[in-house]
């Protein structure tokens, strides 16, 4: 994970909230990033399916946030399990009929003790399922509830650690598919220009959280540039980017 960048969205420099009725999906959301992720768009007014692979653990946070401006419901989602994304994906359409809002949040695998020699195979082919293979699972069950009403934003939660231009050798399942994640965003993106649907990926920064250990910056900060990339207004909707705290950064 980098080190955050100085600007940070706020509640002033983030886009207005919208009246229109939306629908997020947030994966990986019981806890740290994707929960502060469900909490600010629940404030915004939209219904936040909280994702998380156990259902008791997504319930208890999903109760945390009652009270919310939007509605926030528990989902069962384990996004390396393809009938798991299939049968939340129909549920989505019989309950709502649309989906405007994916973030692909579940992710693990940040390990800065490990080295690419030393690293053996399972885990980085772990870390491909949940952040390259989880989030395309997820885009493609759920494109069509996009397709439908020709809007979504599609927010992939990458990380400097996987630009091409660092080099660093830690973390190496962690990096290489963080980097796998961004060539993929920039695919989708480019194939859906000019849909209605905006792609793009989002680096929250080093953010203190179990993953990320103590010493980084709020997690309400590196959750604040996702809500930003989660809720971009037409005018202003560029697609194929790569992000942090509302900046476009290097690939």
């Amino acid at each position: 994970m980098s080190r955050p960048a100085r600007r940070v969205p706020t509640a002033a420099t983030a886009p207005a909230i919208t009246p229109v009725y939306r629908v997020a999906l947030v994966s990986g959301a019981n806890r740290g990033l994707g929960f502060e992720v469900a909490r600010q768009l629940s404030e915004r007014g939209m219904t936040v399916l909280l994702g998380a692979r156990d259902l008791d653990k997504g319930l208890r946070a999903a109760r945390k946030l009652a009270g919310a401006l939007g509605e926030v419901i528990a989902v069962q989602l384990d996004v390396t399990q393809q009938d798991q994304v299939d049968t939340l994906a129909r549920w989505i359409e019989i309950t709502y009929g649309r989906l405007d809002v994916l973030v692909n949040n579940a992710g693990a695998f940040y390990d800065p003790a490990a080295n690419p020699s030393g690293t053996a195979i399972a885990p980085v082919r772990d870390a491909m399922e949940t952040h390259l293979f989880g989030s395309w699972r997820l885009c493609s069950a759920l494109l069509p509830l996009m397709r439908r009403h020709r809007y979504g934003r599609i927010v992939n939660v990458s990380s400097g650690c996987g630009a091409s231009t660092t080099d660093s050798a830690s973390c190496p399942a962690y990096r290489v598919s963080k980097s796998a994640l961004n060539t993929y965003t920039r695919a989708l993106a480019s194939e859906l220009d000019g849909s209605g649907i905006v792609v793009n990926a989002v680096c929250p920064g080093w953010v203190a959280t179990d993953m990320g250990g103590p010493g980084g910056r709020p997690v309400s900060e590196g959750a604040a540039g996702i809500v930003w990339a989660a809720c971009l207004p037409e005018q202003i909707a560029s697609t194929g980017g790569f992000f942090r705290d509302g900046q476009r950064i290097a690939w």
